[in-house]
């Protein structure tokens, strides 16, 4: 089971683990933002996903589950830069330079997984 930054818990609340899977399952290189994640699990929505995200997701690809806006999440930037580039997830500059994702080149829509869960293959 996943915890506060990567620690152990006894208990995890169940939506909590289902937002821990979807994280999970989002593929190197790609994301999807709160509101896709609450929208994939049919359940929540973007503020309940980041909640879950903040208190446990410290033992998933947090870096994966972003704001919509395309900006890391401050505090976290430089970790989550680093590992944009080494999983290749497309950037942008924006006119100050600063670095932000690419979302229309990034976003994962997780159709496929979606209709494989919705027919009980995973």
């Amino acid at each position: 089971m996943y915890g506060t930054m990567g620690a152990m818990s006894e208990e995890l609340p169940a939506y909590a683990e289902r937002v821990l899977e979807a994280a999970e399952r989002i593929p190197p290189g790609r994301v999807m933002t709160y509101g896709d994640v609450a929208e994939w699990l049919g359940e929540g929505g973007p503020r309940q996903v980041g909640r879950v995200m903040a208190l446990y997701g410290g033992a998933v690809p947090w870096w994966r589950v972003v704001r919509a806006d395309g900006r890391p999440l401050p505090g976290s930037q430089h970790r989550a830069l680093e590992h944009y580039r080494a999983e290749a997830t497309p950037l942008r500059l924006t006119a100050d330079g600063e670095a932000r994702l690419n979302m229309p080149r990034a976003r994962w829509d997780g159709l496929e997984e979606r209709a494989a869960r919705d027919e009980g293959h995973i």
